[in-house]
C-alpha cells in the first residue's frame, strides 16, 4: 500500500477518535462515570453482579460502599474457576485470554482475565491511538515506509480446558490484525520462540536486513537486542543499519536509567521516544505530545479508576477517591474496574498527576516496591532520580542495580544496601556513594531526616555488580524475556541476599 495512501487513512481514522479524545479531555468525570455505570449494568447479572446486587447500583457513592477493594489472592480461586472454563462468574461473555503475569517478586504467576472486550476495546484500541497521536504531532513522519520491531515476551501460548494462557504480548501477537503482522518484525514464528537466547539472535537475524522505522518493547530487554545488532553488524550506531528508524515506543519499567546508553547508540538529535503504561490488567495512558515526560490518562477504554493516597494506604485511615478528587504531585495508588471482570482490583503501581486539565500522570514506583523499613518511604521515582544525577556528574552508566535494607541489629543503626551493575564505572565508588547518598536527602525528606546525624540510618551500602550478575540472576529464576524485571527496591532482603551470593 502506498505511503501517503496508509498516512491519509490514518489521518482520516485521527480525526475521528480526535473527537471521542475531546470529549473524554472536556468532560473527563462525567465519561467516567458514565463507563462505571455502562460496566454495572453489562455485568449485573454474572455471580458478582448478584452478590452485589449491581442492579440497584446507580451511583459512584454506592458502588465504593458495596464492593470492597480487592487483590489478585482474593480473585485467585474464581479466576481459577473461569480457566476451567466456568463462565459468567465476573464478566458476561466468555473469557478465553489469561495473560500470564511475570510480576516483579514472586515466583507464583497471575493469570489476569483478558475479555474480547479488553483486547478490543482497551489494548488494541491503545495501540491505534498510539500511532494516531504520534503521526499527529509528526506530520512528516515516513514510519509506514518500514516496519516496527516489536520485542514481546518469552513464551508461547499454552491451551487448557477451553482457554489460552501466556504472556500478554503473545495473546496481542497471536490475535493482531494482518495488517499489523505485516508491517511489524519479527515474524510471529521467531516473537512467540520460548527460548529467550535463541530467540534474541533469531530476531537479530531477522531484523537487520529489514527497513526497521520504529521500534517497541521494555527499555532493558530492548538494550540487549539492540547491543547484539550493534555486535552482529560490527556498526557503531543503529542509523547505519536502519538509516529511517525514527521513534521507539516504550514502557513497562522506568526509561531514566537507560535514557544515556539509548542516546549513544541513536545519536540523531530528531529520534524520538513515546512512552506508554500499560500492564496485564489493561492499558492506562499514553505521551500525547512530543519530547514529554508525562502520560495522559485515557478514560475511555472501559477501565475506571479510583485512587489511594499513598499517605493512607495500607492504615486504618486509608481513604479510596474517584478522579474528580485527585490532587497534584501526590503519590496515588491506582485501583481499577475494568471491562474484562476486574472489581475495583489493586494493581500495585504509584501515579501522581502531573495535570489536572487534562488528566496527566507519570508512574512513580509499586506499593510494594518501596523501602520503608524505617519509615523513610524511599519510592523507586526517588532512587532513579538520584541516580540519574549522579550518575551524570561521574559520567557513569547503570545497567541494572536494586537495594534492601540492612536490619538494625543490637546498637547497629540501618542502612540500605545497594547493588549495581555498571556498564561504565565510576572512578570512585566512595565518591559516588556519597553523591547518590546527598541526592537522595535532597528529593525525599522522609530519608534526610533518619539519615539526619545518622540518627536512624547510616550511610548506603553499595556492592559493584560484575557483568551480567542481573541477567544470570533472571535466567536462574527462569524470568528471562521481554516482560520480566529487576524488582528495585524491596522491604526484604531475599532478592539482594541471592545477588550477593552470585555476585564472585
Amino acid at each position: 500500500m502506498p505511503i501517503p495512501l496508509v498516512n491519509s487513512i490514518a489521518s482520516w481514522f485521527l480525526k475521528k477518535r480526535f473527537h471521542q479524545i475531546e470529549l473524554f479531555l472536556k468532560y473527563p468525570n462525567e465519561v467516567q462515570t458514565e463507563l462505571l455505570l455502562n460496566l454495572i449494568e453489562t455485568a449485573k447479572d454474572t455471580q458478582i453482579g448478584k452478590k452485589f446486587d449491581f442492579a440497584s447500583i446507580n451511583n459512584y457513592r454506592t458502588f465504593a460502599e458495596r464492593i470492597p477493594i480487592s487483590t489478585y489472592e482474593e480473585y485467585h480461586d474464581i479466576i481459577e474457576r473461569s480457566r476451567n472454563g466456568e463462565t459468567n462468574i465476573f464478566w458476561p461473555t466468555p473469557i478465553k485470554w489469561f495473560a500470564k503475569s511475570s510480576g516483579t517478586t514472586n515466583a507464583k504467576s497471575k493469570f489476569i482475565p483478558v475479555s474480547m472486550e479488553s483486547l478490543e476495546d482497551c489494548h488494541y484500541a491503545a495501540g491505534k491511538d498510539l500511532l494516531c497521536m504520534y503521526l499527529n504531532n509528526n506530520e512528516n513522519s515516513q514510519m509506514f515506509t518500514g516496519k516496527s520491531l516489536r520485542l514481546g515476551g518469552s513464551k508461547e501460548l499454552y491451551r487448557e480446558n477451553g482457554t489460552v494462557f501466556g504472556d500478554l504480548s503473545a495473546i496481542l501477537i497471536d490475535n493482531m490484525p494482518l495488517w499489523a503482522e505485516f508491517s511489524s518484525t519479527p515474524s510471529n514464528k521467531v516473537s512467540l520462540m520460548s527460548d529467550w537466547e535463541h530467540k534474541m539472535q533469531a530476531i537479530v537475524d531477522e531484523t537487520i536486513n529489514e527497513n526497521v522505522t520504529s521500534l517497541t518493547g521494555v527499555p532493558s530487554w530492548m538494550l540487549v537486542l539492540l547491543n547484539n545488532v550493534l555486535e552482529t553488524t560490527g556498526k557503531n550506531n543503529l542509523f547505519d543499519i536502519w538509516p529511517n528508524l525514527e521513534v521507539y515506543f516504550h514502557g513497562g519499567v522506568s526509561f531514566t536509567p537507560y535514557k544515556d546508553q539509548y542516546k549513544k547508540i541513536l545519536p540523531q538529535s530528531g529520534f524520538k521516544y513515546y512512552e506508554i503504561y500499560n500492564a496485564s490488567e489493561g492499558f492506562f495512558a499514553i505521551q500525547d505530545k512530543n519530547n514529554s515526560s508525562e502520560l495522559l490518562l485515557m478514560l475511555d477504554y472501559g477501565i475506571f479508576y479510583e485512587f489511594i493516597p499513598m499517605d493512607t494506604y495500607g492504615t486504618s485511615n486509608q481513604k479510596v477517591i474517584p478522579l474528580s478528587e485527585v490532587k497534584l504531585h501526590q503519590n496515588y495508588a491506582v485501583i481499577i474496574t475494568t471491562n474484562a471482570g476486574l472489581w475495583r482490583y489493586k494493581i500495585g503501581d504509584t501515579v501522581r498527576f502531573t495535570s489536572l486539565h487534562p488528566y496527566r500522570i507519570k508512574v512513580s514506583g509499586r506499593t510494594k516496591h518501596h523501602i520503608n523499613v524505617f519509615g523513610e518511604e524511599l519510592i523507586i521515582e526517588n532512587a532513579e532520580e538520584a541516580l540519574k544525577k549522579v550518575c551524570k556528574k561521574t559520567k557513569s552508566q547503570i545497567v541494572d542495580y536494586t537495594a534492601a535494607p540492612i536490619f538494625m541489629k543490637g546498637k547497629e543503626k540501618g542502612a540500605h544496601e545497594w547493588i549495581i551493575e555498571f556498564k561504565t564505572h565510576p572512578e570512585d565508588i566512595h565518591y559516588f556513594n556519597e553523591l547518590f547518598d546527598n541526592a537522595l536527602k535532597a528529593l525525599n525528606s522522609d530519608y534526610e531526616a533518619k539519615r539526619y546525624n545518622n540518627i536512624t540510618l547510616n550511610k548506603p551500602s553499595i556492592h559493584i555488580a560484575r557483568k551480567n550478575l542481573f541477567y544470570d540472576w533472571l535466567k536462574q529464576n527462569n524470568k528471562l524475556g521481554g516482560q520480566h524485571k529487576v524488582p528495585r527496591l524491596s522491604n526484604t532482603r531475599v532478592y539482594i541476599d541471592e545477588l550477593l551470593k552470585l555476585n564472585t
